[in-house]
């Protein structure tokens, strides 16, 4: 990061195209949720045209903070996304202890939750036995983290592959509703009881909205590794953005067309039901199909990005100093890739003791990752405080500071959530994963005084 950086080995190359960008990013943010939050969207809004300007809503946020990423990357095209953000911005403690977090916390939590949705349904199509779906789990990260062992240009072909299937499943799902719901009784269920969209039921709406949406960060790590990352990184940024609010209006058009909002309320799978409601009980094979390549196209993003942080990590901490070194090979962060992997098969194997491995990751990850959201916002303002006219970047966010202040308000909104939501519903077990990952985020900090003294 600073003129003492150390350089180890090999370097990225910019082997992605922005095309290829907006590909990775698209699979990063469409996962499992949109299989599951609409009908916990649905109780908590009073119709149909609330229901659909709540995810027009999640976008727009999205939009706000991903123009935010998009100047910071504008800055800093550097391989490490937010971690490179944090560094120069709010120095080396604070980057430190978010690289710490997540390769222990942030990523490998999240690769080991769509692991066990990746298990619950492979499941489906062939059980395995008691512990089927986190041995799924587990195998789908050893597979698709060998295959990041490979190298980049297979692991961005078969993304590609994923998750042109993955969008092609989800359309039909839309467009076999919207045929299969027109006219029919469901479909006309166009309002609940006034008393449902309550503000704090709304409140609960949007954090399940803004969830399904999440991941579309991810994008900035790919920095390093985009040919012409000042300009590409941006339009990476939005129009992955835009791509994926245009895909989630049309699925969940779709979904309220073919059940109406009250019939979306009372579901439990929202997606499953569309799909009985098309072709019956073999629409239930079919969905688990189509949602297996859903968590295998986002746990394949997550590794990919993820292993960039713990590379850019170990470049600049001697304490970590084997997890930065690039393979020449395939141009990938091997020990980083061998360090993430490993780490996630532990939170798998934790979380197969607990009644929900889902949950439980959900609960572990996501107050930390809303701290360092919050503190990533944060550090667009300490860079404009220092601009000169020469340093001004090739991208400003439009609006300056109105966006980037309403993005860090949705950020405090959503850590406060994270931690109130769960602690209520899920109850004591899931309350007890939330401190376990602010305890491990916590330990950082003896490493990182640690790192200074060596």
């Amino acid at each position: 990061m600073d003129g003492n950086q150390k350089k180890i080995g090999a370097r990225p190359r910019q082997l992605l195209s922005a095309f290829d960008g907006v590909f990775l990013m698209v699979g990063m943010v469409i996962g499992v949720g949109i299989f599951k939050a609409p009908s916990v969207v649905a109780a908590n809004v009073s119709s149909g045209a609330e229901f659909l300007l709540a995810w027009l809503a999640g976008g727009a946020i999205s939009l706000a903070g991903a123009l935010v990423y998009a100047e910071l990357s504008s800055r800093h095209a550097d391989t490490g996304g937010e971690y490179a953000f944090l560094y120069r911005g709010l120095g080396r403690g604070t980057a430190f202890l978010f690289a710490w977090s997540r390769i222990t916390v942030i990523q490998t939590g999240a690769i080991a939750a769509v692991a066990f949705v990746f298990g619950d349904y492979a499941t489906q199509i062939l059980p395995l036995g008691p512990n089927s779906a986190a041995i799924y789990a587990a195998l789908g990260v050893i597979g698709l983290t060998a295959l990041n062992l490979i190298g980049t240009p297979q692991t961005k072909s078969l993304q590609k592959v994923m998750e042109t299937l993955l969008i092609l499943g989800l359309v039909s799902v839309a467009i076999g509703g919207i045929a299969a719901g027109t006219g029919t009784g469901p479909a006309a269920q166009a309002t609940l009881p006034a008393a449902a969209s309550s503000g704090g039921s709304y409140g609960l709406a949007m954090i399940f909205v803004l969830l399904t949406y999440g991941g579309w960060n991810e994008a900035a790590y790919l920095g390093g590794e985009v040919r012409d990352p000042k300009r590409n990184m941006t339009r990476i940024l939005v129009w992955g953005i835009v791509a994926v609010t245009a895909l989630y209006m049309l699925v969940n058009i779709g979904y309220l067309v073919a059940l109406g909002i009250g019939g979306m309320k009372e579901s439990k799978a929202v997606a499953a039901d569309v799909m009985r409601l098309i072709a019956g009980e073999k629409g239930a094979i079919i969905l688990a199909v189509i949602v297996c390549v859903s968590a295998f196209t986002t746990m394949n993003a997550a590794i990919f990005t993820g292993a960039r942080t713990s590379y850019a990590f170990g470049r600049d901490f001697s304490i970590f100093a084997h997890l930065g070194r690039w393979r020449e090979a395939g141009s990938t962060p091997a020990t980083a890739l061998l360090w993430q992997g490993a780490v996630t098969l532990v939170l798998i194997a934790a979380s197969a003791l607990t009644p929900d491995g889902f949950s439980a990751m959900v609960a572990y990850t996501s107050p930390v990752f809303w701290i360092f959201f919050l503190l990533t916002g944060i550090t667009l303002f300490m860079f404009r405080a220092k601009d000169t006219e020469t340093s001004r970047p090739s991208f400003r966010v439009p609006g300056y500071p109105v966006v980037p202040v309403a993005f860090c308000a949705m950020c405090a909104y959503m850590l406060y959530s994270s931690v109130d939501f769960i602690r209520g519903p899920y109850g004591p077990s899931f309350g007890i994963a939330v401190l376990g990952g602010l305890a491990v985020m916590a330990a950082g900090l003896p490493l990182y005084f640690l790192s200074g003294r060596r």
